[in-house]
């Protein structure tokens, strides 16, 4: 069949001769499939070209946003490196803080937490990228970990120095009236009979009506006459901490009351058993009469 041929006249203009051109079929066919085979070829390389600039373009983006991705991961770090520098200054200031109050002080390796284990396995297939972000994400929850224990540690601080600061008001720690130290604490002759007695106080000389302060925070516990002391207070501050004031001319509480340190409670005067104007002062805690010197911390 391929070998017949066509034959086609072709009749020109009315001046022309006919012609007559034989063509064997399958040399048609051959040029109908190399022309579709041409058409074909033409219609995937034009989508293979649009395919492949799509592609090129797809990847330049993503290559831009990877670009960006890793300039946001350094910026990331060098934040987290702040970070960690602010995080060792706070806990330096933690330590010290400790020391000063000397308060328990936490172990170095606890401070650590550290975890175990080994590495991701998935490290090894990352790309540079990928592992930044790893060891970003790594870095980060490390310092969240880090931050939560210094926070719970600083409570601790806090709720220490709060009791500390509570404790300290509630010390005598200053003068309580101006004057002339007269007398101290210990074995000291009795000015009325001569013989060495306890003096579980010191003595203040001024004049009398010489204001009497409150050395800390407390409570009035008593008002009254007490004998050789004539008009006394006795405060209870608490911690174990009681103080007692004696040959008062004036007193300026009453029993119950609140008072804070430097709040006026007394006048100085000569009640009780008294060669002249002053005031006798003692520091108790916990049942045990203390040098009240030992417990000044201030100019008189």
């Amino acid at each position: 069949m391929l070998k017949n041929r066509l034959t086609l006249l072709v009749i020109p203009d009315s001046q022309g001769e006919s012609r007559q051109v034989s063509i064997r079929l399958w040399v048609i066919y051959a040029s109908v499939a190399l022309a579709a085979l041409l058409l074909v070829a033409s219609f995937y390389f034009a989508g293979q070209y649009v395919t492949d600039q799509v592609e090129e373009g797809e990847l330049a983006r993503l290559r831009a946003e990877n670009d960006k991705l890793v300039e946001k991961y350094e910026k990331i770090r060098w934040d987290l490196a702040e970070a960690d520098a602010r995080y060792q200054d706070l806990v330096e200031k933690e330590i010290a803080i400790r020391t000063m109050f000397d308060l328990p002080e936490i172990n170095t390796e606890e401070r650590q937490l550290g975890v175990g284990g080994p590495g991701s396995p998935a490290i090894a297939t990352m790309s540079e990228s990928e592992k930044l972000a790893y060891h970003t994400e790594v870095e980060v929850d490390r310092l969240l970990r880090l931050s939560e224990f210094e926070l719970e540690k600083y409570a601790e601080v806090e709720k220490e120095l709060t009791s500390l600061k509570d404790r300290l008001e509630h010390t005598p720690s200053i003068w309580p009236a101006k004057g002339w130290f007269s007398r101290g604490y210990g074995m000291k002759y009795d000015p009325f009979t001569g013989y060495k007695r306890m003096h579980r106080g010191i003595d203040i000389a001024n004049r009398n009506g010489t204001t009497v302060i409150a050395p800390a925070a407390g409570r009035v516990k008593s008002v009254g006459k007490a004998g050789g002391l004539g008009k006394m207070i006795v405060i209870d501050h608490g911690y174990g901490f009681v103080t007692r004031y004696g040959h008062l001319s004036q007193i300026k509480v009453q029993r119950g009351q609140r008072v804070e340190r430097g709040d006026v409670i007394a006048l100085m005067g000569n009640s009780g058993y008294s060669t002249g104007p002053h005031l006798h002062y003692e520091v108790w805690r916990n049942g045990q009469a203390l040098n009240p010197r030992d417990y000044i911390l201030n100019e008189m």
